[in-house]
C-alpha cells in the first residue's frame, strides 16, 4: 500500500503533518486513572491535533500510561510486561547480569527476564487500536515498538542469542499487527541509530512486522529521547543501507535536533520511500515559529528535491513536555507547513 497522501485525493496537501506518538499525560488522567478517563483523554488528544490541522494524528499512546511508572511513556514496559515468556521478577542477580551488558547502559536494570518461548501473552494491540478508533474522528496512526529495541532491553536466559529472541518478538508483534485497523501503523526504533552493526537483524525483524501490516507502513527513528536527552551517538549516513532495506512506505526521522550533514545523507534513500522530516525539536521548550518550520522544509527540499518530503512532524513524542508547550508546537507545525505551501 502506498503512502497516505497518495490515496487521500487531489485536494490533500502534498506534504502532510503528523505527530510521532506520545502526548503528555493529562493531570486528571494521572490523578484518577480509569477506562473511561483513558477514553476521554484519548478523545482530547485527537481533538487537539485535529483542531490544529494535523492531517495524521496519533492517539497520544495514553493507553500505555502506568501510574507506577510516570517517568516513561510505556514504550518498553507496556510491551514486555504483556508478552509471554518474559518475567517481570528482576532481582539483584538479574540486575547485575544486565548491567554487565554494554548495549543499554542508560538503563539501570532490564525491563524483564526472558524465561521461555516468546508469545503474544496478554498483549492486545488490536483492542488498543480499536479503542482509539472510537474517538479518533478521522484517519489516525497507531504505533508500536520495534522488536529489536524490545529485545535489547531484556535479560535473556532462554534463547541466549539476540537474533532468535528478536525474531520471536517480531513474530508475536506481527501476529497482532495483522489486525490493526487504522490508516497508518508506525514501528518505533530508537536503539539501532546508535548501534548500526546490528542493522541486518533489526531490518529483518522490523520487516517481519511491516509485512503483516494492512495499512500504510511507517518506521520512526531517533537517537534516543530518555528524559528529553539524546542517548545514542551516530549519523544518518551510517544507516542509509539499513533504511533502504526496510519495507516501509515512509520514514519518520529525527532531523530538527541533528546537524545539516544528516539531511544531506538522505539524498541516497530509495526514491519510493517517503521522507518524514522532523522540524520540531522536542528536547527544548522553545516553540518554533511558522517561519522557522517553513525554512526547515525549504532547506530539506533544496537538498533532497521537490516531492521527497511527504510528511513533517516533531522529532519524537511529546510525553516529557508540558501540555502548554506541546500544544503550541503542534499548532506551529501546521502553520509552518501551510506557510511553506502557500496555503
Amino acid at each position: 500500500m502506498g503512502p497516505a497522501n497518495d490515496r487521500q485525493g487531489p485536494s490533500t496537501p502534498r506534504i502532510l503533518t503528523t505527530t510521532v506518538g506520545s502526548y503528555p499525560v493529562p493531570d486528571w488522567l494521572a490523578a484518577l486513572p480509569s477506562e473511561q478517563a483513558l477514553i476521554d483523554a484519548t478523545r482530547v488528544v485527537f481533538d487537539i491535533q485535529r483542531q490544529a490541522g494535523i492531517d495524521l494524528p496519533t492517539d497520544g499512546e495514553l493507553y500505555r500510561f502506568d501510574v507506577n511508572h510516570p517517568d516513561t511513556n510505556g514504550m518498553i514496559d507496556y510491551f514486555v510486561g504483556r508478552l509471554g515468556g518474559i518475567s517481570s521478577a528482576v532481582g539483584r542477580q538479574e540486575t547485575a547480569a544486565f548491567r554487565a551488558k554494554s548495549e543499554m547502559r542508560f538503563r539501570s536494570k532490564p525491563a524483564g527476564v526472558v524465561v521461555g518461548e516468546i508469545g503474544e501473552g496478554t498483549l492486545n494491540l488490536p483492542d488498543d487500536c480499536a479503542r482509539a478508533a472510537t474517538v479518533a474522528g478521522g484517519p489516525f496512526k497507531f504505533t508500536l515498538t520495534s522488536p529489536y529495541m524490545l529485545a535489547r532491553t531484556l535479560l535473556d536466559t532462554h534463547y541466549e542469542d539476540v537474533a532468535p529472541l528478536t525474531m520471536a518478538i517480531a513474530d508475536a508483534l506481527a501476529a497482532q499487527a495483522r489486525d490493526l485497523v487504522c490508516d497508518c501503523v508506525q514501528v518505533d526504533e530508537a536503539n539501532i541509530p546508535g548501534n548500526p552493526g546490528d542493522a541486518p537483524l533489526a531490518a529483518k525483524a522490523i520487516n517481519r512486522v511491516l509485512d503483516a501490516v494492512r495499512a500504510t507502513r511507517a518506521v520512526h527513528f531517533c537517537f534516543g529521547n530518555y528524559g528529553g536527552q539524546t542517548i545514542q551517538a551516530g549519523t544518518w549516513q551510517a544507516l542509509i543501507a539499513f533504511l533502504n532495506d526496510l519495507h516501509a512506505d515512509h520514514l519518520v526521522l529525527e532531523l530538527a535536533h541533528r546537524p545539516p550533514s544528516d539531511l544531506e545523507a538522505l539524498a541516497d534513500l530509495r526514491a519510493d520511500i517517503g521522507i518524514g522530516l522532523g522540524v520540531i525539536d522536542i528536547k527544548v521548550n522553545h516553540v518554533e515559529t511558522a517561519d522557522e518550520i517553513a525554512a526547515a522544509i525549504d532547506r530539506a527540499e533544496r537538498a533532497l528535491g521537490a516531492g521527497r518530503v511527504r510528511y513533517v512532524h516533531p522529532d519524537c513524542g511529546f510525553w516529557m513536555l508540558k501540555r502548554s508547550v506541546a500544544d503550541r508546537k503542534i499548532a506551529a507545525l501546521d502553520e509552518g507547513r501551510d506557510l511553506y505551501l502557500g496555503n
